[in-house]
């Protein structure tokens, strides 16, 4: 019976965690919503407070650099250290440290992407791939940027990608009603433009499966094994993507003559079929959980195609200045959509200006930035950190940060409840050759301890 009991206990608990991590804060809304319980693990239920208060006395900026005096100090990484702390209702600023200026920020430029590309295209957009009549009878298969399109569809799978088998299965009925039952097949990747790596990326990003070559036509991220994050990418994204489309339409009864090959489909082109990718705002999600290159980067230039440039690296980065402008967000030079980029340079508050500003109840287009960010020891990028075995299990369930990490480079941003209940919004960049994620861990975990008041 105690067995039964505590299996239904377990059981009741990771269904209220599920609940409770689907909601997000809004800090202009605070003052009208009930307090709800804190995301919290199972493994730590017993230690989590019972409510976000969210009456909590404002924090005392001196108690809280009191509070991360001793980890920043014995961290090793300090002369390499930006940080921002503000409170998350009021905006005040409650610690910094070179805090405007610029540092190589890693992955955590992906928050800069997902708030450029929300605010420029919008939650709601989506990404088309479209086959279209190539005008002699053939058939193009046009990429329109969308890194998530896969062969199959996962009934288990959230957010569901496009598939293959869905665009195959309609272009075969388009052109059975049409009478061909044969057909020529070529294969449209123009909308993006110039170098298909990044600059400031490392020449081993591609070949270790940290990132595939940027295209619009490709499936899964360019990855072998879509269910590996790391897995080897594929030589040629756009032609594999053909290949593979080229069978599902076998498959579905029409015979491609010959090959798939490179074209330019026709302006105005005739359109036979299309699917189209997640809204924007479950891209922008998927991006910050798995950390996911490849959907930076195409989120990346649909700013810039957005703002009126090429979908280029350099075309891109012209239109997330313009978006950070009109936001009035300064302290921000991006190169790339991902954070691979050694060029890169942001300043902790403007990470903290852009999570603020998604949490606002005025900015509901922004909403998914912040919804996205993992959750310490329990999702994404954070579910193996925060253990209890570690010296930051404090932040355990408290914590929701985007994470950045590269050669030299840790970084962490999001949001932490201190000990009182009061939110708390963060960015810690480290440059430094010792730079450690566990570093900046017990950073965020000495504000989830703070009863600063």
């Amino acid at each position: 019976m105690r067995q039964v009991r505590a299996r239904a206990l377990s059981a009741l608990a990771v269904l209220n965690i599920f609940v409770l991590v689907a909601g997000v804060v809004a800090i202009d809304i605070i003052d009208s919503r009930p307090p709800a319980a804190m995301p919290y693990p199972v493994a730590f239920a017993e230690d989590a407070p019972d409510t976000a208060q969210q009456d909590a006395a404002q924090v005392d900026p001196e108690r809280l650099r009191d509070k991360l005096d001793d980890p920043t100090a014995g961290s090793g990484v300090a002369d390499g250290l930006y940080a921002y702390v503000a409170d998350a209702r009021t905006g005040e600023r409650l610690y910094g440290r070179d805090a405007g200026h610029g540092a190589v920020p890693a992955s955590t430029t992906k928050i800069v992407t997902g708030a450029a590309v929300l605010h420029a295209a919008g939650p709601d957009a989506r990404l088309t791939t479209e086959v279209v009549r190539d005008g002699d009878g053939g058939i193009v298969l046009v990429g329109g940027g969308d890194p998530t399109l896969t062969v199959t569809r996962d009934q288990d799978r959230y957010p569901r990608p496009a598939t293959l088998e869905q665009l195959a299965a309609d272009t075969a009925a388009a052109l059975e009603e049409s009478g061909a039952g044969s057909v020529e097949l070529s294969y449209d990747d123009s909308l993006y433009s110039g170098s298909d790596t990044g600059p400031g990326w490392k020449p081993g990003y591609v070949d270790g499966g940290n990132v595939a070559t940027v295209h619009a036509l490709m499936l899964d991220g360019g990855r072998l094994d879509p269910s590996d994050h790391y897995s080897d990418r594929v030589a040629d994204p756009p032609g594999a993507a053909a290949e593979a489309f080229a069978e599902r339409l076998e498959a579905a009864g029409v015979e491609v003559d010959g090959g798939p090959s490179p074209a330019e489909a026709p302006e105005d082109a005739d359109a036979v079929a299309a699917v189209q990718s997640p809204p924007m705002s479950s891209l922008v999600e998927w991006m910050l959980l798995e950390s996911a290159n490849n959907i930076a980067e195409a989120l990346f230039r649909q700013v810039g195609l957005a703002q009126g440039y090429d979908a280029s690296f350099a075309g891109a980065s012209e239109g997330v200045a313009d978006v950070l402008d009109e936001l009035g967000v300064e302290g921000v030079h991006v190169e790339d959509g991902s954070g691979l980029s050694v060029d890169n340079r942001i300043a902790p508050e403007a990470l903290v200006a852009l999570l603020r500003m998604s949490a606002d109840a005025q900015r509901p287009d922004l909403y998914s930035l912040v919804a996205g960010l993992p959750t310490a020891h329990f999702t994404g990028t954070l579910d193996d950190r925060y253990s209890e075995a570690g010296g930051s299990r404090a932040g355990a369930g408290r914590v929701r940060a985007k994470t950045g990490t590269l050669n030299g480079v840790s970084a962490l941003a999001g949001t932490v409840y201190d000990a009182d209940g009061r939110l708390l919004v963060f960015a810690f960049i480290a440059n430094h050759p010792a730079a450690l994620g566990s570093d900046l861990d017990a950073f965020a975990a000495a504000l989830a301890e703070c009863g600063c008041r």
